[in-house]
């Protein structure tokens, strides 16, 4: 099979594009640690309330200036609520659904984190502004959606 020049240079800059995807891809995710968690926690949706650490939700102190805050996202609600925590603090999320698809979305950060029931999400963030930081549920989770947000002031 005889091929035209114009088909044989799209040919090779068509696998060039595809080799370069793929060892950029590998690149970030081997080199830069950026790949997906692998290390994915179950849990039982329905028994949240008493398996650890979501059986006592709360803002927990871990070491010095960094705290933990566990959470449990339900209809219409963050538990616990209203977070406080001082500037320059590291804060590890840990989260988990009740019943649907929730989100978690920082307001005027790149915090943003999907949480669904029976998988527990980790996330952390440093606070370094004091101030009042809005909570938004990001995914659509019922007809009192628009209602679920909190706030997490940081002094």
């Amino acid at each position: 099979m005889k091929m035209h020049l114009d088909e044989k240079i799209w040919l090779i800059l068509s696998f060039g594009l595809i080799m370069g995807f793929m060892f950029f891809t590998g690149y970030q995710t081997f080199v830069l640690g950026m790949g997906p968690p692998s290390h994915m926690e179950t849990i039982d949706p329905q028994n949240v309330d008493n398996i650890a650490p979501f059986d006592e939700p709360g803002v927990y102190q871990v070491g010095e200036n960094e705290y933990e805050v566990v959470m449990t996202l339900e209809i219409f609600s963050f538990n616990p609520g209203n977070i406080e925590i001082p500037a320059g603090a590291t804060v590890t999320f840990i989260m988990t659904s009740k019943d649907v698809v929730h989100g978690f979305q920082v307001a005027d950060t790149n915090l943003n984190a999907m949480v669904m029931p029976g998988h527990i999400q980790k996330i952390t963030q440093t606070f370094h502004e004091p101030g009042e930081y809005l909570v938004l549920c990001n995914e659509y989770c019922g007809t009192g959606h628009q209602h679920m947000a909190t706030t997490i002031t940081v002094k």
